[in-house]
């Protein structure tokens, strides 16, 4: 349809903010491959968000030497930003993105887009954390890329593997419902458009990639990082105030299921909260009781880590059993030994919270102790997600693997 009406059945948009070094040869790569492996008409975009460098000229060339290519300029920075604005005046059916890097290799484009096309999906991603996905990238980024995606599944029960990669398409009509509730216009519009498909009970098709990492990315991690848990902060609030419609769009695709899913999912993370935080309370008493009766005889470090050791036992098992609602003795070792691992993360912090405070001065105790509450407090929160998210996710209790 879209074909005999002269419209391209695929836009591929490329982001590009200061990118001259690469963008010719990218997107002349990207249109040697499509013009060679794609059986039907496509367009690429070049979105051009606030260049201060020579990518609008050599875009501009680009485009005059590439029937297929145009370019649209923006005069704001913002991936998310670029993506909003392409894909909302786009005419195709079906909408894509990738990184101008091409990071991700091309030939997952075909089964990326094919579910849509066919209509069976609604949005489609690249996933880099599947089993079956090649990835080059140093430890760094694959812990933090790791880290994000148990945050997301901790915070916003989350399902999808993989947020912030790089390459993804989304069924036009899918994508003109979500954009005008998306509004993170930055590296973050990825997670809050999928968080949104997956709250309405829209279908994500995930194919695994192969991903080589560019050495020589820009994006500032600590900033990203502080943006993307903002956003999470945004959404977590605006399910439970009910400010996002998401069981309208649900209703306009016919996928009332997810509304119902929705509903669930806040009312179990709602219990699950409550009863974590009573948990914790007693745990931290406990842990204090006990850090007092033991400082005298092991020190501040000696006596946290025989504290938190106790106390992390006894609160993954009342987690296990009155959070998480899990039963019975099978997966219990596991369920201990993964509790202690995310114990090691509150004994890093409140031991490098101590570790400081003692470098800095000579506290007195109710400074000390003041500091390692604050700590605590710091460790409870990752605690909940990384049991909710990983040691008692449902995909894992239920079926006794690893997602």
């Amino acid at each position: 349809m879209a074909a005999e009406s002269g419209v391209p059945v695929l836009d591929v948009v490329v982001p590009v903010h200061n990118e001259q070094a690469a963008l010719a040869d990218s997107v002349r790569r990207l249109h040697r491959y499509l013009d060679r492996q794609l059986g039907f008409s496509y367009r690429i975009t070049i979105a051009d968000n606030a260049s201060v460098d020579d990518t609008a000229r050599i875009a501009r060339g680009l485009a005059a030497e590439l029937p297929e290519v145009r370019v649209v300029r923006l005069e704001q920075k913002g991936r998310g930003r670029a993506l909003h604005t392409v894909w909302e005046d786009s005419d195709a059916p079906v909408l894509a993105y990738m990184d101008v890097d091409l990071s991700t290799d091309l030939a997952a484009l075909l089964p990326l887009v094919a579910p849509l096309i066919s209509g069976h999906s609604d949005i489609a991603i690249g996933t880099r954390l599947a089993r079956a996905a090649r990835v080059v990238r140093g430890p760094k980024r694959e812990f933090i890329s790791r880290c994000y995606n148990l945050i997301l599944r901790g915070a916003l029960s989350a399902k999808f593997s993989d947020a912030q990669c790089g390459f993804k398409a989304i069924r036009a009509d899918v994508a003109h419902a979500l954009l005008p509730l998306v509004r993170d216009t930055g590296w973050f519009f990825d997670t809050e458009l999928l968080v949104l498909a997956e709250r309405s009970g829209l279908r994500i098709h995930e194919v695994p990639v192969d991903w080589v990492d560019d050495p020589d990315s820009r994006v500032d991690i600590v900033a990203t990082a502080v943006a993307d848990l903002r956003g999470v902060a945004r959404l977590l609030a605006g399910f439970a105030t009910g400010q996002i419609p998401v069981a309208a769009i649900a209703a306009q695709f016919g996928a009332g299921g997810g509304a119902a899913e929705l509903a669930g999912g806040q009312r179990s993370l709602l219990r699950q909260g409550v009863h974590f935080a009573a948990v914790g309370v007693l745990s931290t008493i406990a842990y204090l009781l006990l850090f007092l009766a033991l400082r005298g005889g092991l020190g501040p470090q000696g006596a946290n880590l025989v504290a938190l050791l106790v106390t992390a036992i006894g609160n993954t098992a009342a987690n296990r059993r009155f959070t998480f609602g899990v039963r019975g003795r099978g997966r219990a070792v596991r369920h201990h030994f993964e509790g202690l691992l995310v114990f090691g993360v509150g004994l890093g912090l409140t031991s490098g919270a101590l570790a400081l405070l003692h470098a800095a001065t000579e506290p007195p105790r109710a400074v000390e102790l003041a500091v390692l509450v604050a700590a605590n407090l710091l460790a409870t929160a990752a605690r909940f997600v990384l049991l909710r998210g990983w040691v008692f996710h449902p995909g894992r209790t239920q079926t006794g693997q690893p997602r």
